[in-house]
């Protein structure tokens, strides 16, 4: 949040916060309204895009509406013999105060290692994730190709093989101004997805959405 501060001699200085969540710099904006001493307030997401007040406030009204708090699960796997790819995907979300789980898969051919099939998949839930009609929020990315992670994050170098789905995932998550939050897991953590990729690579196709109960 950006506070352009005015006295009543017209002097101007800016006051920059710590990153916080919505909710909480709305509360604070609101206390430095009845300062009278604001000239301009600016609110910043991690795109680093600017938002008014007013257009943060739509703009939340929104997302409760839209598919939010979404944490996403991918997996790939390849058969050498007969070149193909299963790719599995789970995406836990929240609309209108409900939690729902998306499951999906695809079986896919013209893949030449599992590691391409792991990229596969991710761009793969990107895909899924755009269907939902998710935008201009954070976006937790879980799997167990900590490989894919760890270059996604610019954590590791990006080799000629991998740089092609590197541009096309970065194209893609700018286009929806997703903030990616990359969280590597085990292959137990990953299971669903997994199972996903194995049952495409077996020619079992599934795609599902269902409504999960709240927890008491």
């Amino acid at each position: 949040m950006e506070w352009t501060y005015v006295t009543p001699k017209k002097k101007e200085t800016v006051w920059t916060s710590k990153e916080m969540e919505v909710t909480e710099a709305l509360i604070f904006a609101e206390d430095i309204e009845k300062t009278g001493r604001v000239k301009q307030l600016l609110f910043y997401d991690a795109s680093g895009v600017a938002w008014t007040k007013k257009e943060l406030i739509k703009l939340m009204k929104e997302i409760e509406t839209e598919p939010h708090d979404v944490i996403s699960y991918f997996d790939g796997g390849f058969d050498r013999q007969s070149k193909k790819a299963g790719v599995g995907i789970v995406i836990y979300y929240k609309q209108n105060g409900e939690q729902f789980r998306m499951r999906a898969n695809a079986q896919l051919d013209e893949l030449q290692s599992n590691n391409e099939a792991e990229y596969a998949a991710f761009y793969f839930l990107l895909e899924q994730i755009e269907h939902l009609g998710v935008h201009h929020l954070p976006v937790v990315f879980r799997g167990d190709a900590h490989v894919v992670l760890h270059q996604l994050s610019s954590d590791w170098p990006v080799f000629s093989d991998e740089g092609r789905w590197v541009e096309r995932i970065e194209q893609k998550m700018e286009k929806l101004r997703i903030s990616p939050i990359y969280e590597p897991i085990g292959r137990k953590e990953n299971s669903e997805a997994d199972q996903l990729a194995t049952q495409a690579l077996r020619g079992t196709m599934i795609r599902s959405t269902i409504q999960l109960e709240r927890k008491r």
